[in-house]
């Protein structure tokens, strides 16, 4: 299994709205694609950076790196676009992605 993590700074501000947003507007259109079999919503706590904006980990779940492959490139450049017109520098993301050993 592979997991799609996204880590996202948010500012202060915004962060109840934008969370809001996130669990009713994006991820469900993220996990239409059908490319992810599931997802989570983690809030990382550091109180060292905690006023620089709140950080968030959203986890995607799928079953190979070829469907996470074609989620990147058929479906992720315009899911992003659409978070980008929206909250604009705002919001900060960082992907990686991660293998399930066990």
């Amino acid at each position: 299994m592979i997991v799609y993590n996204v880590t996202c700074n948010v500012e202060n501000p915004m962060a109840n709205e934008w969370l809001e947003w996130m669990k009713t507007v994006h991820i469900p259109e993220v996990m239409a694609t059908g490319c992810f079999v599931e997802n989570k919503i983690l809030k990382l706590h550091n109180p060292e950076t905690d006023d620089e904006g709140i950080n968030y980990a959203i986890q995607y779940t799928c079953d190979s790196i070829e469907t996470l492959e074609r989620y990147r490139s058929e479906f992720g450049p315009g899911l992003q676009a659409k978070t980008l017109e929206k909250y604009g520098n705002k919001v900060l993301a960082y992907r990686s992605v991660l293998e399930i050993i066990e």
